[in-house]
């Protein structure tokens, strides 16, 4: 008859010690973010007012890797700021860039194409915002010499644009992006590459992703190629696939496994070319 006293008496020990554990993953998670400075900042290119964000551990001057973060053909609203906060919580100082400038977005495929299509037909253009808002970042004093960029849909083929146009990066991550805006140049190309591509992905074909392989094959660039089973474009913005409800001839959704693994290949292509 004693049991049940024990019993009891080992529940609320334990109950006890999980509520202490979830304080104490609660005050972590708290600790975690409460040291993020998040800022607003502008800066300039072709005489256009850019809109960026910046995110950081304020807690210390120390220097750091920096990663910029290139938008969906959205533009640059909440979900790029979102992972530039993650970035930052990861103790990079971390960059949500506006390439279309005056922080332009669109709500609906039409719009997003008419803001994202000029800067497929003149790359260079990309490349003259893209740099500004590498200089703009390079003057914060946490700013470290080693510099990657990550980019989603429309923002992962600017960042394999701006590699294979030569710009000076440790490493670029492309996650569900075009692959073949502009050729590959072996006297170009200085960057490391991650693709993180949906297997299921109708926007970028088969075919393209060949092309893409044998070009980089072709020059010895260094590159890994991840694909992910039955993820379609955008799989890794949560807001997909109530975008494709909203628009149902645009094939997006939410895949939150190749989310979390494409993630996960991301920080661990990080470790390399920031050793």
């Amino acid at each position: 008859m004693k049991y049940p006293g024990f019993i009891a008496i080992g529940a609320i020990v334990i109950a006890l010690g999980t509520s202490s554990c979830n304080n104490e993953d609660k005050k972590e998670a708290e600790t975690k973010t409460a040291g993020i400075k998040e800022e607003n900042i502008t800066y300039t290119a072709d005489s256009v007012t850019m809109n960026g964000y910046v995110a950081y551990d304020s807690g210390s001057m120390e220097k750091r890797p920096v990663v910029l973060v290139v938008h969906e053909w959205w533009g640059q609203n909440d979900y790029p700021r979102m992972r530039a906060k993650q970035l930052a919580e990861m103790g990079y100082l971390a960059m949500a860039v506006d390439l279309y400038g005056n922080g332009k977005t669109a709500d609906n495929p039409g719009d997003a194409m008419k803001l994202a299509g000029p800067f497929y037909g003149n790359p260079q253009m990309a490349k003259t915002r893209f740099d500004a808002a590498l200089a703009k970042i390079k003057s914060y004093p946490q700013a470290g010499d080693k510099v990657a960029a990550i980019g989603y849909c429309f923002g992962g083929g600017m960042v394999l644009t701006m590699a294979k146009l030569g710009d000076d990066l440790a490493g670029v991550a492309s996650f569900h992006g075009n692959l073949n805006i502009v050729p590959a140049n072996k006297d170009l190309l200085k960057a490391k590459i991650l693709v993180c591509h949906g297997a299921d992905d109708t926007y970028v074909t088969p075919a393209e992703v060949a092309q893409f392989k044998k070009q980089m094959d072709s020059i010895g660039a260094s590159y890994t190629f991840k694909s992910y089973p039955g993820a379609v474009h955008a799989f890794t913005n949560p807001n997909a696939t109530a975008m494709h409800q909203k628009f149902p001839d645009l094939n997006v959704m939410y895949n939150a496994a190749a989310d979390s693994a494409s993630w996960k290949d991301m920080k661990e292509f990080f470790s390399t070319i920031f050793k």
